[in-house]
Formats: C-alpha cells, structure tokens, sequence
C-alpha cells in the first residue's frame, strides 16, 4: 500500500508541474466549472420561485443537494476522468504496452497517471455552498452526521469510477468506445436531482443497474434531510459500490485477455 501511495504521489507532483506551466489553461478552466455550476443554482433559483417544494424537498435542500453533487463529481473527474477517457487511445494507438509492462497493477496504471487540480479547487466551491444551504436551513449537523457524510462520499466518487471505467472497456471489443464515457458522463449528471422526483423503470435501472441516483442523493440526505433515516440509503450505496467495483474488475480481466498489444 506504502509503495502504491508513493507512485500516486509522483503522478500527482508530475500532474501539478505540467498544469503550472499552462497557468491560463488552469485558471479557464476553473471558471468555466464554476460558471456552468452557478447555471444551476440559478436554474434553482427560477424553478424554486413557482413552488415551496419539488416531492417534498424544499429549496436549501436541493441546493445542498445539487452542492454534493458538485464535490463527487469535481472528485472523481480530478482523479479519474481525465485518465479513464483516454483508455480507449491508449488500446487503439497500442500505447496500452507500457501500462502493462510496468512493475504494478494494470488498472491502476492506467486510473491513476494524472490528477487535474483545478477540479480539486472546485470541489471546495460544492463544499462552500453546502455550508451555505445548511445554515440557511438552520441545521447544524452532528458529528455522527458528519462522518457519515466523509465516508458516503468516496463510495459515490467509486461508483462512478467503476461504472465508467467498465464503459471504457468496450473499447477492447469496438474500436472507439469514446461515445458510451461521454454518453455517462451527461448522464451521471442526474444525481443533482432529488430520488423522489424518479419512478417507473427510470428509477429502476438508475438506482439498481447504474446507481447513479444513490451516488449524490445518499450523502446530501444524511445532512439536509435528517430525520429520512441514513442507514437504509447508505447501505445501498456500500453494496452498489461493492458490486461494480468487482464487476469493472472482472470485466478489465476479461478484456486484457483480448488484448493483442501493438506487436502482435
């Protein structure tokens, strides 16, 4: 664990210097994430001006929901979009050798190379209006409400790694798999609204098959949503995650098997 800890370390040292020498690129960056982010507030702002509530969530809970939604997503596109959307260059060009030669884990080579910082600083505006909406609630979270909130997240940030990551695995079966990352990329985007509002078949497949409806929805109601009891949600969430990760895991297996490198 010490070893792999310090390869991460390395990769994210590289990935700040390469950004710092790109400080424009950087900072433009940051605001067109902070531009599109603040879009939704307004658009709450808007829809909140017609009714009190939306299936019984109220204005300062969608806020803090849509905050959440923001400090997953800003987290795993710093750690993993970025490398997770390149898997299928990197099996198309055949530059996929030189992650299997090296002396670790496959997967993680290839999940972990880069570390984009300025969706990090955005994570922290998602943590600001979280603060924002919860005081405008009039809610001071527990201490117990708090630690289910840090460990919820991770488990949000691991659902949509797997999930993508298993979606860039077709690109071992079909030459260029770029259309199913970005096709989930507008899609995990429905995390930002409340579960209650979904039914039918829709709710089905994105809370079981795709749990992308758990990811945000989850630790947002263990703050905003208190007396909704945690443990049910938070469970599916714990198990949801457990699932993908072990079947993104059988099917990355599966697909190095076919993999033919580019000598072959």
């Amino acid at each position: 664990m010490n070893r792999y800890l310090s390869i991460f370390r390395l990769a994210a040292r590289n990935s700040l210097i390469r950004e710092m020498n790109f400080k424009l690129n950087f900072l433009l960056w940051m605001v067109v994430e902070l531009l599109w982010f603040f879009g939704q507030l307004a658009f709450i702002e808007v829809l909140y001006g017609q009714v009190n509530e939306i299936a019984g969530w109220t204005k300062w809970q969608v806020v803090t929901l849509v905050g959440v939604h923001q400090i997953i997503s800003q987290l795993f596109q710093a750690f993993f979009y970025i490398n997770i959307a390149n898997l299928p260059e990197l099996v198309r060009t055949g530059r996929l050798d030189l992650m299997l030669t090296l002396p670790m884990d496959a997967q993680f080579a290839v999940s972990t190379r880069q570390v984009s910082f300025d969706c990090l600083v955005n994570s922290l505006v998602g943590v600001a209006i979280v603060t924002f909406a919860m005081t405008k609630l009039g809610t001071v979270p527990g201490a117990g409400q708090i630690a289910l909130f840090v460990c919820a997240v991770p488990f949000g940030v691991a659902v949509h790694y797997a999930v993508m990551f298993g979606l860039s695995c077709m690109s071992f079966w079909i030459v260029r798999a770029q259309s199913f990352i970005h096709g989930y990329f507008s899609l995990f985007h429905i995390g930002r609204y409340p579960e209650a509002v979904f039914r039918g078949v829709f709710r089905f497949i994105f809370t079981w098959l795709l749990p992308i409806i758990l990811v945000s929805n989850v630790p947002a109601k263990i703050l905003a949503r208190p007396f909704d009891s945690p443990w049910l949600g938070l469970a599916m969430l714990v198990a949801a995650t457990f699932i993908v990760l072990a079947a993104t895991r059988a099917l990355w297996l599966l697909a190095l098997r076919r993999y033919g490198s580019a000598s072959s």
